[in-house]
């Protein structure tokens, strides 16, 4: 039996358990995956100052995150087809996320619903908005996230066009999969996938399909979200959702100082420092190094948060240390849902809660909010 100690053992077991097209949809990038990479080396390259002789009892990771209490500065990304790496994905990472207490945010692009994830739950999830070109769909969806009384709107703003992502072209990937001789193939290796797949009935965009005038069957993602994300978003936009939702917004993808000062005025309640994993513009900076920069420009006037290339509490430390009030796991969490489910979904927060906990006390300190730039080695982490 495998000995679970750190991300990279949930995702080697995710690789073997989930058909290829769904694994390489979490684990990839665009183009050459030059800022996917970056993402997670970059975190590497900053160095952590060993403190000693510090008394290091009654340790606490507890945080805020737009006003919600946390486990930890840590919350649940959103990640489209996220119940195609494991049947009812969705509602299995909201249930871990909740009993561990740590907000989750479900994907405009998911395979459950809104409606799925609400029943299931008890605490406020959040919610995740796409723009599209049918703005009465967009009215609707914001009113169903009202009615299941999401704690907030994570608005993204860097998908206005899809950037070009290889594997999912070469892979031809949809939901549910096409099924060529080469995924047949592929998913006769995955007898426990498909097993769980069979038990449900959600293999749908849960938020989509159903809800939409004349879209009965998605087809091609790359396809659909190429007709319908609508590529004239603007800051004009972001004021009339805003005044539709009218409960907290957080806008996703600012890696520009210019923007996040945009996004200070447009009145949000946060901004998340993302190039979207690295799946939109390659070539993009990082976005541990775009961080402390934004937090200078802005962090008294927004809370500033982070996504992108976090793998494990150390990660989540030193984004904390260079400002982000919060940061967000996606494909760790991928991870854990693929290999085991709603237990590994729980075993990845488990993982990086402990790391997190342990470095923070080797740096000499007990509580999260005492971390700032000095536990960093200076000259190894951007400014």
């Amino acid at each position: 039996m495998t000995v679970i100690t750190h991300i990279e053992d949930l995702q080697r077991l995710a690789k073997k358990r989930v058909p290829r097209m769904f694994y390489d949809y979490a684990d990839s990038g665009s183009w050459t995956e030059s800022t996917y990479r970056a993402n997670e080396n970059d975190f590497q390259q900053i160095k952590l100052r060993q403190r000693v002789a510090v008394n290091m009892e009654n340790r606490s990771t507890a945080s805020r995150m737009v006003g919600v209490d946390a486990a930890m500065p840590v919350a649940i990304a959103p990640t489209g087809l996220t119940g195609m790496q494991h049947a009812d994905g969705e509602i299995l990472a909201a249930k871990a996320a909740e009993k561990f207490g740590i907000p989750f945010t479900l994907s405009t692009m998911s395979i459950c619903s809104i409606e799925d994830i609400a029943t299931h739950t008890k605490v406020p999830f959040w919610f995740q908005l796409y723009v599209m070109r049918d703005r009465d769909f967009i009215e609707r969806l914001i009113d169903r996230a009202k009615a299941a009384k999401c704690g907030a709107l994570v608005l993204t703003l860097d998908l206005q066009i899809l950037g070009q992502r290889h594997k999912d072209l070469k892979n031809g990937l949809s939901a549910p999969p096409k099924l060529t001789l080469t995924n047949i193939l592929d998913m006769a290796t995955k007898l426990r996938w498909c097993l769980a797949m069979a038990g449900t009935s959600r293999r749908q965009f849960g938020n989509i399909v159903g809800h939409v005038k004349g879209i009965e069957n998605m087809g091609s993602l790359s396809e659909w979200t190429a007709k319908q994300f609508d590529p004239q978003l603007n800051w004009r936009d972001v004021e009339w959702i805003k005044k539709r939702w009218g409960g907290k917004l957080i806008l996703k993808g600012i890696q520009d100082v210019e923007d996040a000062r945009i996004a200070v005025e447009s009145g949000a309640d946060a901004l998340i420092v993302s190039n979207h994993g690295g799946r939109q513009l390659d070539g993009a900076e990082s976005s541990i190094r775009a961080l402390p920069a934004i937090v200078a420009a802005v962090g008294d006037r927004i809370e500033v948060h982070m996504d992108g290339g976090i793998r494990s509490g150390q990660d989540v430390l030193k984004a904390v240390a260079l400002g982000a009030r919060g940061t967000y796991i996606g494909r760790a969490m991928l991870y854990g849902l693929g290999a085991m489910g709603e237990a590994g979904v729980t075993k990845a927060l488990e993982i990086i809660h402990k790391e997190l906990d342990l470095t923070m006390a080797f740096c000499g300190r007990t509580r999260i909010e005492q971390v700032d730039r000095t536990i960093l080695l200076p000259g190894t982490y951007p400014t």
